[in-house]
């Protein structure tokens, strides 16, 4: 067994999701919506309901193997993509920083995509800067 997933804290309450499993559908979420494909049109392309794959993607349902593999397929995803970035998966010795912690957060939320492929869009860097300017604002004020 690979040492790192050894190291991987397991939750042990039956009722609570798994760490991985929350962040597998995560990343099958951010695919999905990185693709444009709706949780139905998943569903069709996998035989599920879309009730399930929104199981899947909140891991409050496990994805099996095989599901996991037709997932890949239709999102065009090799099946490791789905653990990248989960915090027991990294090599011996690595550790991502908290501004990659911070990144890779972002990326996770639906807000976050819609953000990072609208935000080059604009041409205007003296835009992009206010715009900047107005997220540490309220980020500031959300500290207070």
């Amino acid at each position: 067994m690979n040492s790192t997933l050894q190291n991987t804290p397991v939750s042990f309450d039956d009722k609570a999701p798994n760490p991985v499993d929350i962040h597998v559908g995560a990343r099958v979420r951010m695919r999905r919506k990185f693709l444009g494909l709706s949780q139905e049109a998943l569903a069709d392309r996998i035989g599920l309901t879309f009730q399930q794959v929104q199981k899947y993607e909140r891991g409050t349902n496990r994805i099996s193997s095989s599901k996991l593999y037709e997932i890949s397929r239709v999102l065009k995803a090799p099946v490791a993509y789905y653990f990248e970035g989960f915090a027991g998966s990294e090599a011996e010795g690595f550790s991502e920083s908290h501004s990659e912690q911070a990144v890779h957060a972002f990326l996770m939320s639906g807000e976050g995509i819609e953000l990072a492929e609208a935000f080059p869009r604009i041409k205007s860097a003296q835009q992009r800067r206010r715009i900047l300017e107005l997220v540490r604002s309220l980020a500031e004020i959300d500290e207070d």
